[in-house]
């Protein structure tokens, strides 16, 4: 499936990497790769035509910080994504260096939490994950940190501009070892918040619709309380229209639920899927174009994995290059940098050595596809928004990522392969507000950007 491309990283330094996110940093239009560097600089890593080249500016770079959690979300509404970067110093509880949010302030990146009147907000808990939630469909975003051995947080800003924790108002102040974390319309119509545990149950946040959320794991059969989760991600992976959950559990089974009509889930992962390893991402992409969902598995120290949903069963398939049979995986993210239709895979190591970023093109098998990228009123990726593609008779739906499983954020836009489908019927986009547009027969091989309507 994979064949290694890592020449095309030139600034690729060995050190110690971890979460990996999709985002327009420099708002140039196109996307860049966010790299978090544990003890080391934060990397900005832009497709220039030949090579991925470092742009990061000194604020981002910030090489003083251990730096492992990274989303990015309009968080001041101002049609730019701001970045959220989880620092953790110790495996649980209390830490000493506090998490980053960064804003572009007058064309300089700022951190809000460096602020003095966002002291009090500072996020000292040992986290592991973060996503971007827009809880009242209003195209501003909060921040969902993940903590371990310490209350979830919820980050917003309050009327008069500064960072607020909102989550006990919002439900949502557990206590628990987080680690991986997914949001979209997953059992509700708005932004719900899916979230794997360690020692402890899973956590699935119904959103209520004004703001605050219901708790309904056990409920749902997803709370899993005796495993470790870490990777976690959305996908409709029996093609019914609903939205499913895959996620790895640290030496433990790994899990694939089906939602049924009644908004119940059941496990159904095969026996080829479900036996463990040391799990850190999951991610779910068409990364071939052939029409048809992948599941790529990202472990630390034993090979990855790597299966594909084929005549409506899940079977193991050929990693080719990105088996890294002895690789120290500790993220991996999607995105189309160079803009030729086929999503690329970008593989962060370290944790117990140094290690450089690996990248990964898929075969061309010159299938079709089709790119999605809608924004919210004020011009920001639309993350959480619901996209759905009719082509040939067949419905693929797609969640516009914001925060993917463990550490890492995907680029935000739904990705469609097509194979030798040339004829797309309609595209529907969902925003997190209600609001709904479609498209009627576009063109196969582009990116489609659409404005709110």
């Amino acid at each position: 499936m994979f064949i290694d491309r890592s020449e095309l990283l030139r600034d690729n330094p060995p050190q110690l990497n971890y979460g990996l996110a999709v985002l327009d940093v420099d708002r140039d239009g196109a996307f860049e790769l966010f790299v978090s560097g544990f003890g080391a600089a934060n990397l900005v890593l832009k497709w220039d035509g030949q090579q991925f080249i470092d742009v990061a500016p000194a604020p981002l770079a910030d090489p003083g910080r251990q730096a492992i959690g990274v989303a990015a979300g309009d968080f001041d509404g101002d049609g730019g994504e701001e970045i959220y970067v989880l620092n953790t110093d110790t495996f649980a509880g209390r830490k000493r260096l506090g998490d980053r949010l960064f804003a572009l302030r007058e064309g300089q990146w700022v951190d809000l939490f460096s602020l003095p009147e966002n002291q009090d907000a500072l996020n000292l808990t040992a986290g592991r994950s973060v996503a971007c939630v827009d809880r009242r469909g209003d195209g501003r975003y909060g921040f969902f940190v993940a903590n371990y051995g310490g209350p979830l947080h919820l980050y917003e800003r309050d009327p008069s501009g500064m960072l607020a924790d909102v989550a006990p108002e919002a439900g949502l102040n557990r206590v628990t070892g987080g680690r991986g974390v997914v949001v979209g319309p997953l059992v509700s119509s708005h932004m719900d918040i899916f979230a794997v545990n360690e020692r402890g149950p899973n956590f699935l946040f119904r959103n209520r619709g004004d703001g605050t959320f219901e708790e309904i794991a056990a409920k749902m059969g997803l709370s899993d309380p005796y495993e470790h989760g870490r990777g976690v991600t959305i996908l409709d992976a029996n093609g019914d229209g609903r939205f499913d959950l895959a996620w790895g559990n640290w030496e433990g089974p790994h899990r694939l639920y089906l939602q049924d009509g009644s908004g119940n889930f059941r496990e159904t992962a095969p026996r080829t899927m479900a036996i463990p390893s040391r799990i850190r991402t999951v991610l779910a992409a068409d990364f071939d174009n052939d029409g048809e969902l992948e599941l790529f598995f990202n472990n630390i120290g034993e090979p990855n994995r790597l299966f594909g949903l084929r005549g409506g069963y899940w079977i193991a398939l050929d990693c080719g290059q990105a088996l890294e049979p002895l690789g120290l995986g500790t993220g991996a993210a999607v995105g189309d940098f160079d803009g030729d239709g086929r999503l690329e895979l970008v593989i962060a190591h370290g944790e117990s050595a140094a290690g450089p970023l690996t990248l990964y093109h898929a075969q061309d098998r010159g299938y079709n596809w089709l790119r999605v990228l809608p924004f919210t009123r004020q011009g920001a990726p639309a993350r959480g928004a619901l996209v759905t593609l009719v082509a040939g008779g067949r419905r693929q739906i797609r969640i516009i990522d914001g925060g993917s499983g463990y550490l890492c954020q995907m680029e935000p836009v739904a990705h469609f392969g097509l194979g030798t489908q040339s004829w797309i019927e309609q595209v529907e986009v969902r925003w997190p507000d209600g609001a709904l547009q479609t498209i009627e027969f576009p063109k196969v091989n582009q990116l489609l950007r659409i404005a709110h309507p």
